[in-house]
């Protein structure tokens, strides 16, 4: 099973981009998406941006994993 989590992309660098998730920065390629730029959500498998979402539906993602995640003991 995968969890794809939405990252925001705040830098791009030819095929690689820097990636954050509630202040975590992470690498990724983006050489399977075509015309990312900085401000774009992806999700991100195996070191891959393998889909572009918009802000919100990556918003509501976000809120819901958070939600989900202070249920666990």
């Amino acid at each position: 099973m995968c969890l794809a989590i939405p990252s925001k992309i705040i830098q791009v660098e030819g095929n690689v981009a820097t990636i954050d998730v509630d202040g975590v920065r992470r690498s990724a390629s983006v050489r399977l998406l075509e015309n990312v730029k900085v401000g774009d959500y992806v999700i991100v498998h195996a070191g891959f941006a393998i889909h572009r979402i918009d802000e919100e539906s990556a918003m509501e993602s976000l809120k819901m994993l958070r939600e989900a995640a202070s249920l666990v003991v």
